[in-house]
């Protein structure tokens, strides 16, 4: 596969992964996760075994593509951080309730 196209696969998933976070469907942002990071070692691995020469309009549209990729980037952001900022919160209030049992000897789950 061209590494052109290996750059529209990707900001298909990153569309997909748009999708995903504003639906709050994070298992499903998760399995997208992974396939783009395969896509972009594919892509590592492409452009480091071969050096393949874009034309004008090509170098055009990968920049686009990149582009768009960082736009969807900046959306799933937006969508993710809030979750992760209470997930954190959530979680630091389960260590703060077991640091407060351990020191009175209040110990259970």
């Amino acid at each position: 596969m061209s590494s052109l196209a290996l750059y529209e696969s990707m900001s298909t998933v990153s569309a997909a992964m748009v999708e995903a976070a504003r639906a709050n469907d994070w298992d499903r942002l998760v399995t997208l996760e992974r396939e783009m990071a395969a896509l972009r070692d594919e892509i590592m691995r492409t452009t480091s075994a071969s050096h393949e020469a874009l034309g004008n309009a090509e170098a055009a549209r990968k920049a686009e593509l990149i582009a768009a990729m960082l736009e969807d980037d900046v959306e799933i952001r937006k969508h993710v951080e809030p979750w992760l900022a209470s997930v954190r919160k959530l979680l630091s209030g389960n260590v703060r309730d077991r640091a407060v049992r351990a020191a009175y000897g209040a110990f259970g789950p």
